[in-house]
């Protein structure tokens, strides 16, 4: 393990299995517990210059206890034996006090996943604060030089995170992995005679040398920025419309939110009960896989250690799946897909676009 990290793999595996051996003894029938550490660093400059410089090292260990189907939850970040032994207890506690929830529990032995895959997503990166400094500021500088209307800028920021974690539970099932996420990204105001408009454009991977170039991240957004100038409204109509790639993330966003557990217990949605039913026009599919190696949105299993599916959760524009925890998926009488955290990696097809269809390409399909 990366000498980053101040604790070891062991070392969380000792305090997650402690936790447990604690809850255990004092009468859970389950329980379980994540115990992790990360570390990161954060730089934002302004007209390039440094605005704020955040460096973060953070531990916590988080235990669930089970009393039949009562839950409590605690954490903390005192790793010392003692705070240990007391977050079990007052998750201990709080579960005495709680009212049974039928759909309380651990996933079920036969979801865990056993032998987790290396997705290879763990790439730190090895950047102190006056590279990260001279990064944004070359972005923001690109962002500038495009054009005199940019006239000011809410900055360009570097992150960059990695951590560590261990999943255990009183089903035999210890299990973890390390990551990291890092990014650039810039947000440029431009002027016009009707006004100021800001856009912004970011880059974002598993391994920093994926990271597209700053000056291109600062380019691209300041053109975002002045394309924004001059817009008009459009009469009330019916046409085909291409959306942007920010914007349909928003509504594949909105998307996950409709189809998800719970949102569909709560009866908080639109799509319950709509599984086989017609949502998106039939060219449409919608494509899932936690197990892309790198890939910003895999995971060998999700955060409860439930293996994932890869599958279509909408099929030529029919809806084949919703995004369930085992609680929720309880909740509704179905079986977990692996979602406790969210969708992993969706890619949306249409039998309308080829693989190397750009903007331009689409935009021609549309007749303009």
């Amino acid at each position: 393990m990366s000498s980053i990290f101040s604790l070891t793999d062991d070392r969380l595996r000792e305090l997650a299995l402690a936790a447990l051996d604690h809850a255990k003894a004092l009468g859970a029938s389950d329980a379980a517990s994540e115990v992790s550490e990360s570390v990161g660093l954060s730089v934002t400059t302004r007209k390039m210059k440094p605005e704020t410089i955040e460096h973060t090292r953070d531990k916590a260990l988080a235990v669930t206890v089970y009393l039949g189907k009562r839950r409590g939850h605690a954490s903390t970040s005192d790793f010392s034996a003692a705070a240990v032994r007391e977050a079990v207890e007052a998750a201990h506690n709080i579960a005495r006090f709680t009212a049974e929830d039928e759909a309380a529990g651990l996933p079920d032995d036969d979801d865990l996943e056993r032998s987790p895959r290396d997705l290879d997503l763990f790439h730190p990166w090895d950047l102190d604060t006056d590279a990260a400094i001279e990064i944004a500021r070359r972005c923001e500088q690109a962002a500038f030089a495009v054009s005199p209307q940019i006239v000011n800028s809410e900055g360009a920021n570097v992150y960059t995170s990695s951590g560590h974690f261990v999943l255990a539970n009183t089903r035999g099932f210890v299990a973890g992995y390390p990551y990291s996420r890092h990014s650039i990204s810039v947000a440029p105001i431009a002027k016009g005679r009707d006004g100021m408009q800001r856009d912004d454009w970011y880059s974002s991977t598993r391994v920093p040398q994926e990271l597209a170039a700053p000056e291109a991240i600062g380019e691209y957004a300041a053109r975002r920025a002045l394309a924004r100038l001059g817009a008009r409204k459009l009469a009330t109509r019916q046409c085909p419309i291409l959306f942007e790639a920010p914007l349909a993330c928003g509504l594949l966003g909105n998307f996950v939110q409709a189809a998800s557990g719970g949102a569909l217990y709560r009866k908080a949605s639109f799509l319950v009960d709509a599984l086989g039913a017609p949502l998106f026009s039939d060219h449409v599919s919608i494509h899932e896989d936690p197990f892309i190696p790198r890939a910003l949105g895999s995971s060998p299993f999700d955060e409860e250690g439930v293996r994932g599916l890869q599958r279509d959760v909408v099929e030529r524009g029919i809806l084949s799946g919703y995004f369930l925890s085992s609680y929720s998926a309880r909740k509704l009488g179905m079986k977990t897909t692996g979602n406790a955290g969210g969708a992993h990696n969706l890619e949306l097809r249409s039998t309308r676009t080829a693989p190397g269809d750009d903007f331009e390409a689409m935009l021609g399909k549309l007749g303009t």
